[in-house]
Parts: C-alpha cells; structure tokens; sequence
C-alpha cells in the first residue's frame, strides 16, 4: 500500500490492464472516490480495479510493479479520507463475490476479506456463534477492519483472529497467525505491505437468542450516541488520559464547523459531512481540534482515520 512512484496514462494502463485480465474484473479510470468513502469527500484515482479472483488481483500486483504504480486497498470507505487532489496511482477494491463469502464451520467463520463486518455478526447468529456481536456496527469489510484493527464496544477484531490468508505486492499468497502480524490498537501495519484476503474468526456456540439480545443492546447503544449524518466513524483514537470524543466535548468543540464539515452534536469523536464539505474543510477542522487539544490540555490527538491522496 504505497502512495510513491510515478504513474503511466491511467487510460493507456486501463487498457493494458483490460487485455491482461478477464472480463468479469472491473476496470475504470478517473474514478471518483468520494462516493466510496462514508465521508463523501475527496477526489479520484488514476486507476480503479475490482479484481475477479486472487489471480487476477496478483496478476494486477505484478503489472504495478515494474511501472511503479502506486497501489491503495480500499474496503467499504469508512474510516478512511482522501484529499481533494485524489489518488495518483491505482485503487484496488475487494468487492467482488470471490472475495466476499462468509462460511461457518463449527465455532469459526472462514471470511472473505471483502465481506461486509455486518454480513459476518448477521451470519454468526444464525448459525449460534456468539462474541462477534460488536462487528455488527461498524460499517466496514474484512479486509479494512483487520487493516484497522477496527473495534467497537469494547471489542476489536483481532481478539477472534485464528489466521490469515495474506497476499504480497509480488503477488504471494501466504496463510499467518496474527501472532506474527504488528497489531496494535486501531493498527495492523503488516497490512500495509500486504493484503488481507481472508481471515478464520472464532467465537463460542451460545443460544441464538442470547446472541440476539446482545446485538440488540449494542445498536440501542451505538444509536443513542452515534450521527446518522455522513462520517468517517471515530476521527481520533483515544489517548491514554481519556476518551476523545469526551476530551473534544469539554473543549467545548461540539458543532464547531469549518465549512461543510462539523463536530457531531451526538458524539464529539465523530465529523460529519452536511453535503457540501471538502476534504480540505475536515483537514482544516481535525487541525483546529488537535490545537486546541494540545493547547489547553496538552494532549496530542493522533488520527485514527486514514488520509491518502494529494
């Protein structure tokens, strides 16, 4: 996942990409990406690529290479701001049914690194899977939430990892244990370098309807506290002395706008867009927030989203 390197007509790569590949791989070419972000904001890719199957996303890796195209994953777009210039290079989107399955097999679920964190806590109820509840909330995929190491009450995605199915940027597939991996909170920065494929998630057989009731207690919960209003989710991760969106509360920042873009009312860890924001308004307002952070409480906030593009 790198954003150096130089990068060839998109348009002149996009067809030698297309006589390289099936037809059932999506190719396009000045691809707007504020529309595959939950933000909305941002401008767009060079080169947009949705691979039909691990060969062909190897075979997309290795023509990269030689040509230095610069390469970003992108999940469902939550969790993540691209800049207004957009992406100088190619983005690749595991969105395709061959990455997106989600299989049990007793107390494990085999899951595709494009499946939806939704589709998986949906399918560990019905077939009686408990302690993956808290995916249910967060509005990403697989392959982004290990990425991210993604998280929510009081859970994180890599406490139910048993292993992983990687990819390098040579195209080289492996299986690791997360053992192996640099995980940390809100971070896997193995993942940087290579590609979640798919992962083996374990819970623990409970009856369906005490399952049900903890999915239900969680959405109350994420509801009553969280914009239903366009976001990247949490904006920063929490420091140590305590929780962001109470730290940004207290500085009195709640509402505070710059342009299209605002402090939630509901939740002072989460910016949301009115439908007019740029990215440059959410960077101007993220600063705003770390200053203030820094200068009355002498707390550094660092950003738990991810920024790419120019």
């Amino acid at each position: 996942m790198t954003e150096s390197g130089t990068f060839m007509d998109p348009l002149q790569a996009s067809q030698e990409l297309s006589q390289m590949l099936s037809p059932q791989t999506v190719i396009r070419h000045h691809e707007p990406l504020a529309k595959r972000t939950t933000l909305r904001v941002g401008g767009p890719a060079d080169l947009y690529i949705e691979p039909a199957s691990e060969t062909e996303l190897a075979a997309v890796l290795r023509y990269c290479a030689p040509h230095q195209i610069a390469v970003f994953v992108l999940g469902r777009g939550s969790n993540l701001l691209v800049r207004d210039g957009g992406f100088r290079g190619l983005v690749v989107c595991l969105a395709q049914p061959a990455f997106a399955r989600v299989e049990t097999a007793g107390e494990r679920l085999h899951c595709g690194a494009g499946a939806r964190l939704k589709a998986v806590a949906i399918e560990a109820k019905r077939s009686g899977i408990g302690g993956l509840e808290f995916l249910e909330g967060i509005p990403g995929s697989v392959g982004g939430g290990l990425r991210m190491n993604a998280g929510a009450m009081g859970g994180a995605i890599f406490d139910k990892v048993v292993s992983l199915r990687l990819m390098d940027f040579s195209g080289r597939v492996e299986e690791r244990a997360p053992a192996s991996l640099a995980v940390a909170y809100r971070s896997c920065s193995t993942l940087k370098t290579e590609i979640a494929l798919a992962a083996v998630l374990r819970g623990k057989s409970e009856p369906r309807e005490l399952i049900e009731q903890r999915l239900n207690e969680f959405n109350r919960r994420r509801w009553d506290s969280q914009p239903s209003a366009s976001s990247a989710g949490c904006i920063f991760k929490n420091p140590p002395s305590i929780p962001a969106g109470k730290l940004i509360d207290e500085l009195g920042l709640k509402g505070t706008r710059v342009g299209g873009a605002m402090v939630s009312t509901e939740h002072g860890n989460f910016l949301v867009n009115d439908g007019t924001a740029t990215a440059r308004d959410v960077l101007d307002l993220i600063e705003l927030i770390r200053t203030r952070a820094q200068t009355e409480r002498s707390i550094g906030l660092e950003t738990e989203v991810e920024i790419i593009g120019e």
